[in-house]
């Protein structure tokens, strides 16, 4: 961010920061995603099912194999956050990390689905430790990555349309590896030889991504180098006095809480419910296949009625279609995968709208605090979406587990349980449905005071979707705050890698 005022319309005393960014930087941005879709989407997708089905690893063991790496990643997101903050290397205090995760997120991931000839335990701790230094890969490159949109233009229209370019490129990369990475694996019948020339496939798209968003991006406008919290504890203390961000991030926790128990549970709705392990392929185009259509509808309701009206209708629709999922082995796969497209409307909305408040928040944290803390913002916003991810995985794995799930290799197939097929069915339904009603109450709780601006009179309302006007100059102060949650506008916080 480049300091305390936004310009946010072409006005004469409006400098360079309302222009508008590259094509090829917004291209460039955007292409990273293939990183952040991939990585979140393939190890949620496949890993758990590759521990209990090709590598014989219990459920309950798979499950804390998978979650300790994101307890990791919850501590050391944060730390790269910092480590940004502080940098003075040549490059910017961003790129350069961006170009230190392409270099070794790749190989590390192909490690993770080459495990040697191991089973059960041993198998699931070479699997946790490989994991585990591919996600420390991952923090590198993408706590920098996530803040560079606050700090790239003060504009909210332009943070907006540049998010955009983000969320398609995530789409594209969810669809490409959840459809492909799957087929790859189960060519050979779920053989570890198919495992190990997925996970080879998979490290050159997310090179692909990361040398992308690390080469397209030199051209980004010059950032302010942010204001570093010293430590943890200070980090989760400037969150304490940001009350919005903490219902942002809590909102976006519990709705990555949802998508994590979906991704890790879809291959065995695909295998089990559906009767086909390739069946996991057209979910995912029912998925991902909506996103490129809705994402103009999605921005046109932010501008419309605000972000937070947006985001409302986006979570009600994602309980909605994961609660009729529990019908499937009633209606079979046709039903199913209609059912699935609709989650994939509402997934449109979730994952540009939360991304725009952020961008939001961070700038307005400039405005009322005058200190610079994007990247100790985004260190815990990621941490804590890493963090759900795992508990996604984790949930799972506890219901394959009390559920009577029986592991194999591939070699050894196994008949599950009548309890094993009700599991995950539930699991796939009615548990994702409980942590999006969560998000909505969190959501219901965000919102955000007025910073003092020229502009919109104190106590009146912008136009819907607008972003407030320039803060006053020299003294940026906060008037005395009166509102319980000491944040800021509505219309900033209904404003969303």
């Amino acid at each position: 961010m480049s300091g305390v005022s936004r310009e946010h319309a072409p006005a004469p005393d409006r400098g360079a920061s309302a222009t508008p960014l590259p094509a090829a930087v917004r291209a460039g941005y955007g292409l990273g995603s293939l990183c952040t879709g991939t990585f979140a989407t393939v190890p949620g997708l496949l890993l758990l099912y590759y521990l209990t089905n090709v590598m014989a690893v219990p459920a309950a063991t798979a499950g804390i194999a998978l979650f300790i790496p994101k307890v990791w990643d919850v501590l050391i997101n944060p730390v790269v956050g910092v480590v940004c903050d502080r940098s003075r290397l040549r490059g910017g205090p961003r790129r350069p990390f961006l170009l230190a995760g392409a270099c070794t997120l790749p190989p590390l991931f192909a490690l993770v689905f080459a495990a040697p000839p191991l089973r059960g335990t041993a198998a699931a701790a070479y699997v946790a430790v490989f994991f585990m230094l591919a996600a420390t890969a991952y923090a590198v490159f993408q706590v920098p990555y996530v803040v560079m949109p606050a700090e790239m233009t003060d504009d909210s229209g332009e943070r907006g349309r540049l998010l955009a370019w983000r969320v398609g490129f995530l789409g594209v990369a969810i669809l490409l590896s959840g459809a492909v990475a799957p087929v790859i694996a189960h060519a050979d019948g779920d053989t570890p030889g198919g495992y190990r020339l997925m996970g080879a496939a998979v490290a050159v798209l997310l090179a692909g991504g990361m040398f992308a968003a690390w080469w397209g991006t030199r051209g980004a406008p010059a950032v302010k180098h942010t204001t570093a919290e010293p430590s943890l504890r200070a980090q989760l203390t400037a969150a304490r006095s940001n009350k919005p961000f903490l219902f942002l991030a809590g909102m976006w926790t519990a709705q990555a809480l949802a998508v994590g128990v979906m991704l890790a549970g879809v291959q065995y709705f695909a295998t089990y419910v559906l009767g086909s392990a390739n069946a996991v392929t057209p979910l995912f185009v029912c998925l991902i296949g909506p996103l490129a259509i809705v994402m103009p509808v999605w921005n046109r309701i932010a501008r419309a009625r605000g972000v937070k009206y947006a985001q409302f209708c986006a979570s009600w629709l994602f309980f909605a279609a994961t609660v009729v999922l529990v019908l499937t082995p009633w209606g079979g796969a046709w039903p199913a995968y209609a059912t699935v497209a609709l989650v994939g409307v509402a997934y449109g909305g979730l994952q540009l709208l939360p991304l725009r408040m952020l961008a939001d928040n961070l700038v307005n944290d400039v405005a009322r605090t005058g200190r610079q803390r994007a990247a100790t913002f985004t260190g815990l916003w990621t941490a804590s979406e890493t963090l759900a991810f795992a508990l996604g995985a984790g949930a799972f794995a506890a219901v394959l587990a009390v559920s009577g799930f029986r592991s194999s290799d591939a070699a050894h197939a196994v008949d599950q349980p009548g309890s094993a097929l009700t599991g995950i069915t539930l699991g796939m339904s009615l548990l994702p449905a409980a942590f999006a009603l969560v998000s909505v109450w969190l959501l219901h709780r965000y919102r955000e005071d007025p910073v003092p601006a020229a502009g919109p009179v104190p106590g009146t309302d912008p136009a819907p979707g607008a972003a407030p006007g320039p803060a006053p100059a020299p003294d940026p102060a906060p008037a005395p705050k009166t509102d319980e949650d000491h944040g800021l506008p509505e219309d900033e916080t209904d404003r969303a890698g």
